[in-house]
Parts: C-alpha cells; structure tokens; sequence
C-alpha cells in the first residue's frame, strides 16, 4: 500500500496510526466485507513495542468505534501458521471458517476467518 493509499485510508477513518505518545509505532487498518461488515485488513506495531499492551488497546479502539458506528460484529483473517491467531483469540474472536488457494497462482497456507460479535 503506498503512502497515498493509506492517507485515504486515514481520511475515510479506515485507517489508524498507532502512536506511544507522539512517536508513531504501527498502523491499523480495515475495509467492509460484504459492504456491511468492519474486515481488519492490518495491525502492525513495531517489534519494540510488542508485548506492551499497544496491540489489544488498538483492537478493542477500533471495536468500540465500530460499535458506535452501529456494526453488530467484526471481522479478521490470519494464515494458520501465523501466530496472530492466538491473539486474536485472547481478544474474543472466533474461528468461522477457512479459505484454502491450493492450485492457484495464489496458493499460501490456509487462511482462517474469524469474527467477534460486538453489540451490546
């Protein structure tokens, strides 16, 4: 994604800089699958500031303004060799299904589809 790219993101508020103070340490990003449901394409802090608490604390950000927007559930995906699913985990997200590209010319490790139903 280039710069370009993501400043729209941020612009339509689909896009997030994490920051520890002033000092930017990762993004945060995501489009609507099926038009209608928030898809977390993206989180991204720096090796330095993992294990501190800045991933979960942007998660459950991006939740809450979802659920102010007026969205029931969230989406995410992960490879299923990626150890993100763990985390994703801790936060409340289900597994719900999987897409396999076995004998594509995108073919990668099964990617698992998960969500977290976050009305109140």
């Amino acid at each position: 994604m280039s710069e370009a790219e993501f400043e729209l993101k941020v612009r339509d508020k689909r896009g997030y800089v994490i920051s520890d103070g002033s000092t930017p340490i990762g993004i945060l990003r995501y489009n609507l699958f099926w038009d209608n449901t928030p898809f977390l394409t993206l989180i991204y802090i720096e090796d330095a500031y993992h294990g501190k608490g800045f991933g979960k604390q942007s998660m459950l950000f991006w939740e809450n303004e979802m659920r102010e927007l007026g969205y029931k559930m969230v989406m995410t995906s992960t490879q299923v060799d990626e150890q993100a699913q763990h985390f994703y985990r801790k936060l409340g997200y289900m597994d719900r299904g999987s897409l396999c590209l076995d004998g594509t010319p995108f073919e990668q490790p099964q990617e698992l589809l998960m969500i977290k139903v976050i009305e109140t």
